[in-house]
């Protein structure tokens, strides 16, 4: 990964964009992506496509990452100045006690801290029961409902206020990695396209609200017709102490993208993916999705004509929390193989099983 790739993807990461609320880390997307594409759009539920034109009445390939990441939305302001919230997206509330959150104000960006009865407070069989997002409240230092007003509202959005940190030179551990790592994926995949064109035309596209709904992809799927879409996303790693490798597979930071198999994947592409990391020397591993997948892949397969799509993974550990945990080989590797696939496509690829 070049410096200037890492740099963009630390913009990226930082940026406060919940499920619903991800116009900053678009346009931030779509900036990097006026460098090389040839045409850069985006639309009214948030998508941000970036065009590689190839010949006339060239079929359409779509490389997607979903942009959004999981965060919170203030639901009520009581009267003593504390915050009531709801969740974009699933949460953990074990992981969620204590953390700073950011919400972002009419006026600026506003932290608190999420607050729970101390456990000295707890009774006896409180303490052994798991937290309830229902139960916790954001503290800002308001004084009274009308203080709290004075810098939040009722519907602003935020997230968990960890900034990233390298923990050695390859894995890093920051808040928006799902699926941050995904866009980023859609357009270096592209940009290496742009320098290499390919017989067919691609778009990249950033996808919103993945998260709560997959609006983005499907409305994508409509706009941007694709004959084939290779979704970007994260999943399991299954090195570490208690994973489940029966369950989940054997999956381990740094080991290379994960290809999935499965229901609503297609078989053509799959395999294709897989052959293409084979001809590049890039290991992989591979994964089952007996039925739903889980990504943007459920909403593409049923949107436009239909669309043949692949499921191409970045490993990670922690998922939906705070300190999520990737390798940058592994985000560069998924770039790689996808990269190559879409250039070893012909200009009228066959995706009939």
């Amino acid at each position: 990964m070049r410096d200037e790739q890492l740099t963009f993807l630390k913009r990226l990461v930082a940026e406060i964009g919940p499920s619903g609320f991800e116009g900053d880390a678009g346009r931030v997307w779509r900036e990097e992506a006026e460098r090389f594409a040839d045409e850069v759009t985006n639309d009214a539920v948030g998508n941000s496509y970036a065009w590689l034109h190839g010949p006339e009445g060239a079929p359409v390939v779509a490389i997607e990452g979903h942009i959004d990441e999981i965060g919170f939305q203030i639901t009520h302001i009581d009267a003593e100045g504390f915050l009531w919230f709801g969740e974009l997206g699933g949460w953990d509330a074990s992981v969620v006690v204590g953390q700073r959150i950011t919400f972002r104000g009419q006026a600026g960006n506003v932290v608190g801290v999420v607050g729970r009865k101390a456990s000295h407070l707890l009774s006896s069989s409180d303490r052994e029961k798991a937290p309830e997002l229902k139960n916790l409240w954001v503290d800002i230092g308001a004084s009274n409902r009308a203080d709290a007003r004075r810098r939040v509202e009722v519907g602003d959005y935020g997230v968990v206020d960890t900034p990233w940190i390298s923990l050695t030179d390859d894995i890093v551990a920051s808040r928006a990695i799902d699926n941050r790592a995904g866009a980023w994926v859609a357009l270096s995949a592209l940009e290496r396209l742009a320098a290499d064109r390919p017989a067919v035309t691609v778009v990249a596209l950033a996808a919103t609200r993945e998260e709560i709904s997959f609006a983005g992809a499907t409305t994508g799927a409509y706009s941007a017709a694709p004959v084939a879409a290779i979704v970007i996303d994260v999943t399991h790693a299954t090195d570490y102490p208690e994973a489940d490798k029966r369950r989940n597979g054997e999956v381990s930071l740094g080991g290379g993208p994960v290809i999935s198999r499965g229901s609503s994947i297609s078989p053509v592409v799959a395999r294709g993916l897989m052959e293409a990391a084979d001809r590049i020397g890039q290991p992989y591993a591979v994964d089952a999705q007996p039925s739903a997948t889980w990504t943007d892949a459920d909403g593409m397969v049923k949107g436009g004509r239909g669309t043949a799509c692949g499921v191409v993974s970045i490993p990670r550990r922690y998922m939906h929390s705070p300190n999520e945990t990737a390798s940058f080989a592994d985000i560069d590797a998924c770039a790689e193989v996808v990269a190559a696939y879409v250039k070893g496509l012909p200009e009228t690829p066959d995706f009939r099983a």
